[in-house]
């Protein structure tokens, strides 16, 4: 007993030390460490809101958030103030290059068009994707999140698959996709006219598109994968609006539990696809003329002439990158043909032009992929629904050393929000009708239209410019010059505009649709 007693003042001395260290820490982090971000900043000249303890703005960009989305806007594309009204806020009160606090990490608005080619270009390798919340690795990680060589090597192992006789070989399962679409809104317009919201049977195209070109099976095949997808895409969003405190992820609640378990299913069914079609492509036997089959045999043909198997990607890594092309194929896809079916419906003057060229460039026969890169006016518009809705309406970098951006010196730790939306609809830069809808500001080229500036990036820009970019495009004329050849369409009634975003800026109560046979 008496030996026990000698040990005990010794590791109390111990754990209170621990203690100490860890509450010296928690306050370093939560107040002493973002009260001295705070004054480097403002001795820059920047300007922006106070910090507040722990939250900082969270609080206050929730509530904006969700005290815009109670209101009912009317049928514009003035959509700034309600996607991002913390950020048009702080812009209007404090100019283009302004600050706010995501918990206790400064978040600097960037607007300016020569900062953000810089930051995109990162010839100084000073900016990097943000090592945020963990938890978003659950969703998919891929090409998307890597950096340096190993970005490098699976943009490398990538690439051939998204060239443009590649994409010419998938125009067949394109075309499959889009035919079920068309046949079944046919089917329901039994004479005359009928509403229809159309924005599942867009999301259900689309994700159809992605596993008959990306794995060689239906949508019936692949629709778990997406459904689970789906909602970790909302537990992921849910989770990045709170600010992430180390080590809360290990615990086990209702919402980390599920994510982990979605995690799991996902990766399980997945891997079940790889190692089938590693099996029969080891054979001789299975197809290469999909995006899986294309990416392990790119795969298999850097090991061979790397001489061993670390030059190419393990099989985890294999399954990453299908999760991700799952997810942001068949999203970003989806909510282009919705808002453009939408604006469309509000400009009946340019769903007729669009509708003239392609009966001009097809008639009444099969798009094909010669024809679908002649349209222009298609293009035009597609591009003007990108300015005006881009799926994303931010993108984030994060200094990860001292920098200097413009005439501003930034020290590491700075999270930089490339503010895409607000760009897109910048007056300064785009002229007086930059929240209307004119197709015709992009007739020469996004060259022309954008002064050769970067105001225009809605698949990134620079060196990690969106790879599946050509790929999106194509399905997305495939799909549009098929329901012009069929159909003319209204906005019903019933038809709410309400964008909202969930990871992508999507309509928050579907897409009601008057609907015609032509």
């Amino acid at each position: 007993m008496n030996n026990i007693m000698d040990f005990l003042p010794p590791l109390f001395a111990i754990f209170g030390v621990v203690l100490i260290s860890l509450a010296w820490k928690a306050y370093n982090w939560s107040w002493l460490k973002p009260k001295k971000m705070e004054k480097y900043l403002t001795e820059q000249g920047l300007q922006g809101s106070n910090y507040k303890f722990l939250y900082g703005d969270i609080k206050e960009i929730q509530r904006l958030t969700k005290e815009e989305r109670s209101k009912r806007m009317e049928n514009s594309h003035q959509i700034v103030p309600r996607i991002l009204p913390y950020f048009h806020q702080m812009v209007q009160q404090y100019g283009k290059l302004s600050y706010i606090w995501f918990g206790p990490t400064p978040r600097l608005i960037v607007t300016d068009p020569d900062m953000i080619k810089e930051i995109l270009s990162d010839k100084s390798g000073c900016f990097g994707k943000i090592k945020g919340n963990p938890l978003g690795n659950l969703l998919a990680t891929g090409i998307l999140s890597y950096e340096g060589d190993k970005w490098a090597k699976h943009r490398k192992i990538i690439n051939p698959a998204f060239h443009q006789e590649k994409l010419k070989m998938m125009l067949p399962a394109f075309y499959t996709s889009c035919c079920e679409m068309v046949d079944k809104w046919l089917n329901s317009i039994p004479e005359g006219s009928c509403e229809l919201d159309v924005w599942p049977d867009l999301q259900n195209v689309t994700a159809d598109v992605i596993s008959r070109t990306g794995f060689g099976s239906s949508y019936e095949e692949g629709r778990q994968i997406f459904r689970l997808q789906k909602e970790q895409a909302g537990l992921v969003v849910q989770a990045n609006q709170s600010i992430y405190i180390p080590g809360l992820r290990f615990l086990p609640t209702k919402s980390n539990k599920r994510m982990k378990e979605i995690h799991g299913e996902v990766r399980a069914l997945v891997r079940d696809m790889i190692l089938k079609r590693e099996k029969t492509m080891r054979a001789g036997e299975a197809p290469t003329n999909d995006l899986l089959g294309l990416l392990m045999e790119s795969n298999f043909k850097e090991i061979k002439e790397g001489g061993n198997s670390k030059v190419g990607i393990t099989i985890d890594e294999v399954i990453e990158e299908c999760k991700l092309f799952y997810f942001a194929g068949q999203e970003t896809t989806a909510t282009l043909l919705a808002w453009t079916m939408v604006a469309l419906s509000m400009h009946q003057d340019w769903q007729q032009k669009a509708r003239e060229e392609v009966m001009q460039v097809f008639g009444s026969n099969k798009p094909e992929y010669d024809g679908l890169n002649k349209l222009k006016v298609v293009t035009m518009i597609l591009n003007e629904i990108l300015r005006l809705y881009p799926p994303a309406c931010i993108l984030m970098r994060e200094t990860y050393k001292k920098v200097k951006l413009g005439e501003v010196i930034l020290p590491p730790g700075v999270q930089l929000t490339l503010a895409m939306l607000l760009i897109h609809h910048n007056r300064e830069l785009w002229g007086e009708d930059a929240e209307e809808f004119n197709p015709q500001r992009f007739s020469e080229g996004v060259s022309k239209a954008t002064k050769n500036l970067v105001l225009f990036f809605p698949f990134g820009w620079g060196p990690r410019l969106c790879i599946a970019q050509n790929f999106a495009i194509l399905e997305s004329k495939m799909a549009l010059a098929m329901i012009l050849q069929h159909f003319s369409f209204e906005l019903s009634s019933t038809y709410i505009h309400a964008p909202y975003t969930i990871a992508v800026l999507q309509p928050q109560y579907g897409v009601q649709l008057v609907i015609r046979k032509i």
